[in-house]
């Protein structure tokens, strides 16, 4: 195999013709009681009509390939279908047709990634580093940089407490600098950066120009322009689960502005 030069566009995400359908039981009338439960049972070799289900089709044949060194935005209206396609890069989420294709581990980070809410902040900073595949020393050397880019102690040593007394805002901050702490393959931000102040969005943003930097992916959903042309360098803007447009950030946020007025 040759040797890659420092040029070569390494993929790292490939969709081709993705296409994703969530399945929502109990649409139909009487779905509450026993009898139609019993018949929908009975049904189950039939399709999904007969059964009440009710598709949505979330993700309509998306294709487009990232690569190594990219931050991508993806931008849209609520419901576009942004958030299911992380998911299903994540693998969190099954393709109905099409196929999703990953070079490494990709990770994503949500508003509401799960952290223990009993345990203390830095209880939950040494679990997240480990869930994340980090060495208990690696953790070490890390956690002052995480508790100090999250700004979580900047008024009180809210570090020690437990995630139950945090603010939301407070609470998001700490997952971000947990996750930024490891460098990945493939990093998925799902409106993280939306909770903090604009003196944390500029950590933020930093931070993930240093991720792109060594070598990996970062893919941010957010509804905040700003945000999306200070750190992405690429866009995908998805309306009704179509890839309406994919480009240069620039390019597509001018456009999308013109759709949506603002």
């Amino acid at each position: 195999m040759a040797e890659r030069t420092p040029g070569d566009r390494v993929p790292t995400v490939i969709a081709d013709e993705l296409h994703i359908v969530y399945r929502v039981n109990g649409t139909k009338s009487g779905k509450g009681s026993a009898t139609a439960a019993l018949s929908r049972i009975l049904k189950r070799g039939s399709d999904d009509a007969a059964r009440g289900v009710r598709k949505v089709h979330a993700v309509r044949g998306v294709s487009f390939t990232a690569y190594r060194g990219e931050a991508v935005g993806l931008i849209g209206s609520n419901g576009s279908g942004k958030s299911t396609l992380l998911r299903a890069i994540a693998g969190l989420l099954p393709a109905e047709k099409g196929k999703v294709y990953t070079d490494g581990q990709p990770s994503l980070l949500g508003v509401n990634a799960a952290l223990m809410n009993d345990l203390t902040g830095e209880r939950n900073v040494i679990l997240g580093g480990l869930a994340m595949g980090m060495s208990r020393e690696e953790i070490r050397e890390r956690y002052q940089d995480i508790v100090d880019f999250s700004g979580i102690n900047e008024k009180g040593d809210f570090i020690t407490l437990p995630m139950r007394t945090y603010s939301s805002g407070m609470a998001a901050r700490l997952r971000f600098s947990i996750a930024a702490a490891k460098d990945h393959d493939v990093l998925m931000i799902d409106e993280a950066l939306a909770t903090g102040d604009r003196k944390f969005q500029k950590r933020s943003e930093e931070r993930i120009r240093e991720l792109r930097k060594e070598a990996g992916t970062v893919f941010l959903v957010s509804h905040n322009n700003k945000s999306i042309r200070d750190t992405c360098n690429r866009v995908l803007w998805l309306e009704r689960g179509e890839l309406r447009m994919d480009g240069p950030t620039d390019e597509v946020l001018k456009e999308y502005e013109k759709f949506t007025g603002k």
